[in-house]
């Protein structure tokens, strides 16, 4: 059994773990490993937005999400990409790629190739009838972690890593989400400043660019029953699925409350815009210690972490992960374009630069 944190990354402790030395989890788990030369990744959400019910502008979303697919192509393209739509409290429809690039510079390249900055910046963007947004992090190798239920087939950014690890300690109590990311060594990894309001006023629609802070916190937090046989798919429908669901909605309409900017859970779906059977919750949080509050402490979720313990050791088929990052400021782009104004970071945006 190793460490979750790699070797190259480990360094002298100043901040200790929240368990003894000789801890053992009650069950294995394994994380996606990447080669020491790795130093930082780009994870972009690419957002097409349409109201519900509107089925021309629905038919325009994915048409321009299969745009944003074919933007991915050649040699500065991500090296892996998810697509998932989901559903939001204003009613509105949101189609989403989800890219991972290991190469800052490529994907610099990429975003500012003419092909793709054009279309971005286009007039056509503020009066097609749909909104568009991304939202950029790029965290350093030490201010993310993972964690799989499986060792092969990683998806999210493990997608993009070389290989996976051993079985590892940090999982299974409170606070190993946090122990996991190299950077909890020597940093509390505390959130500072506010989100603020670059350009633009979100009530206006238009274009808008928020700016981040220090350490704002993301996960990805993620279910794939693709493959489980009949008795392990009801399971996870009937039993595992609705309790998520009743948390994650609580974070969708009431995250402000607890500290979550944002929640979205997503379905995976293919160009045609059909449900694959995969999902994941997308949460932007304002710090890592919010979210362990909220996890450690919220019925909501002790409700998820009860279930998931009572089934966790007879799990064959069904595949569970999570990632979990922060990332510095000046390492974060959020724009939105013709988007409603609870879109993504503008709702507390807005508040925070009263």
């Amino acid at each position: 059994m190793e460490s979750a944190i790699d070797t190259h990354l480990q360094c002298p402790r100043t901040l200790s773990r929240r368990v003894a030395d000789d801890y053992k989890p009650p069950f294995p788990m394994w994380v996606a490993r990447a080669d020491p030369s790795l130093k930082q990744v780009v994870m972009g959400h690419f957002g097409v937005q349409s109201t519900s019910g509107d089925e021309q502008a629905r038919a325009a979303s994915l048409d321009a999400l299969r745009h944003i697919v074919a933007s991915f192509q050649g040699a500065d393209g991500p090296g892996h990409f998810d697509l998932v739509d989901y559903a939001d409290t204003d009613g509105h429809d949101n189609r989403m790629a989800i890219a991972y690039w290991t190469d800052p510079a490529a994907f610099a390249r990429w975003e500012t190739a003419a092909p793709v900055r054009d279309w971005w910046q286009a007039e056509a963007r503020l009066s097609d009838g749909i909104g568009y947004f991304r939202e950029i992090i790029a965290p350093r190798v030490e201010q993310f972690e993972t964690l799989y239920g499986f060792q092969d087939a990683f998806p999210g950014v493990g997608a993009v890593m070389d290989r996976g690890g051993s079985e590892v300690e940090e999982h299974g109590y409170w606070g190993s989400m946090r122990d996991r990311i190299p950077a909890s060594q020597t940093d509390w990894m505390a959130a500072t400043g506010d989100l603020g309001i670059a350009s633009g006023d979100p009530q206006t629609r238009g274009r808008v660019v928020i700016a981040g802070h220090d350490n704002l916190c993301l996960i990805r937090s993620g279910q794939d029953w693709e493959e489980a046989d009949a008795e392990e798919r009801a399971l996870y429908l009937d039993e595992i699925e609705p309790t998520l669901r009743a948390g994650m909605d609580f974070l969708r309409d009431e995250g402000g409350t607890v500290g979550c900017y944002s929640n979205r859970y997503v379905r995976h779906i293919d160009l045609d815009g059909r449900a694959i059977d995969q999902s994941f919750d997308l949460g932007l949080w304002r710090s890592l210690d919010l979210l362990e509050r909220w996890a450690e402490s919220h019925p909501t979720h002790l409700r998820i972490f009860v279930t998931f313990f009572r089934v966790a050791t007879s799990l064959q088929k069904l595949r569970l992960y999570h990632e979990v990052l922060v990332a510095d400021a000046a390492d974060q782009h959020y724009e939105y374009i013709n988007c409603h104004p609870n879109t993504g970071l503008m709702r507390d945006a807005r508040s925070a630069a009263r």
